[in-house]
């Protein structure tokens, strides 16, 4: 019994105080940025219905959400990701905001998973929804200020994927596919899992030229010359649309100067079903998994009620802070500036010093009980203090 109250839930972890401070020193910087940006921060419940997050999403996200049971009986969840929430809450209060309406966000998220390095069972997430637009402008904004967001934390080696999932379904559709046969390929293509697609794609009557197109989409992964070498399997409005979607959004992050970490990845299609266009995934190496991801869902809101084109992303807080651990960044802690001790007789003047120098923005801390003057010093070094000051009569 001892030992389980020591314990901590599988997937959760605790913060030490310098890992606390990183923590709360990239959220800063990056609202300062979501600020700058004009997005205004909400707050949204941790628990929310079950059928309100399962509201456009794909179901086989259930079984890696928490549950549980309110009192009327009705199943509750822990909040598994934000747009959806941020989706109701639009729907529900804001529906007559000015658009269009830029949101930001930071808390604590839930989902069942394997933990690993960067992955938890709970884990944090800044992000922005960018509501009412569906301008390839829109897009440009939310991708360049997740690059920014990165930068100012101070990663420095990593590479944005970007994809539209409008893409790989125009070439679905122009092989006149049916629906389970395009699951199955979305799945597979998803999950990376390359030996399943091209077994499917063999399977299906189809000539060489479409079995090709399928085959290809996971390799259509560079620079700006994959555009040209995906339009040749391009023969729908649809697939050339996303296409040329992809382009001009590509056009305006070489205005936003962050181009040189964008590569188009047109086998990005994302885990979540409601996605409608532009998606990307951001990776820093030796990290198997994205640091932050996004994209455009411009029917998730209707189905709250609320016909309005979305795009966003998300960033993992503590997926940030293990690849700015591995790139030998170092955080700069603020200085621990005075301590101040005293005798009995001078309680009260060291009080009035450690609020002074405070209100000078110095970080002070005041002994809780006299101290002789070698353990005041004992306590300055113990305690990393650059300074002492030690007041008696």
């Amino acid at each position: 019994m001892s030992k389980q109250i020591l314990e901590i839930p599988y997937g959760t972890q605790d913060l030490l105080p310098k890992e606390a401070a990183v923590k709360r020193s990239i959220e800063q910087k990056i609202f300062e940025l979501f600020r700058g940006h004009g997005y205004e921060e909400v707050v949204t419940p941790t628990i929310e219905y079950l059928e309100t997050l399962m509201t456009g999403t794909s179901r086989t996200l259930e079984p890696h959400m928490f549950k549980m049971f309110d009192r009327s009986n009705r199943t509750l969840a822990l909040h598994h990701e934000m747009t959806t929430p941020i989706a109701r809450l639009v729907s529900s209060r804001m529906k007559d905001s000015p658009m269009p309406l830029k949101l930001s966000y930071n808390t604590n998220v839930f989902r069942y998973e394997q933990t690993l390095p960067g992955r938890q069972c709970e884990f944090y997430q800044a992000g922005v929804e960018l509501l009412g637009s569906a301008s390839a402008c829109a897009d440009a904004e939310i991708i360049a200020l997740a690059v920014e967001c990165l930068k100012s934390a101070g990663l420095s080696d990593f590479e944005l994927c970007l994809g539209q999932v409008e893409f790989a379904s125009g070439i679905m559709e122009q092989n006149a596919l049916d629906l389970e046969t395009k699951d199955y390929l979305k799945s597979a293509i998803e999950g990376h899992d390359i030996v399943a697609l091209e077994k499917k794609v063999e399977e299906l009557s189809l000539s060489k030229a479409a079995a090709e197109s399928l085959k290809n989409i996971p390799y259509l992964h560079g620079g700006k010359d994959i555009i040209d070498r995906a339009h040749t399997f391009a023969l729908n409005e649809r697939s050339r649309r996303a296409l040329d979607n992809l382009s001009e959004i590509y056009r305006l992050l070489e205005v936003y100067d962050v181009a040189d970490k964008v590569v188009f990845d047109l086998g990005l299609i994302r885990d979540f079903s409601y996605y409608t266009g532009m998606v990307f995934e951001a990776y820093a190496p030796g990290l198997g998994y994205p640091i932050a991801g996004g994209g455009r869902y411009d029917h998730m809101l209707k189905d709250f009620g609320l016909a309005c084109p979305a795009t966003g992303f998300a960033l993992g807080i503590e997926r940030l802070m293990l690849s700015l651990k591995r790139q030998g960044f170092h955080e700069d802690y603020r200085a621990r500036d005075v301590y101040i001790g005293y005798d009995v007789a001078n309680v009260d003047k060291a009080i009035e010093g450690a609020q002074r120098l405070r209100s000078e923005g110095k970080v002070v801390e005041l002994a809780l009980s006299a101290q002789t003057e070698d353990e005041a010093r004992q306590s300055q070094i113990d305690k990393k203090y650059n300074e002492l000051i030690y007041l008696s009569n």
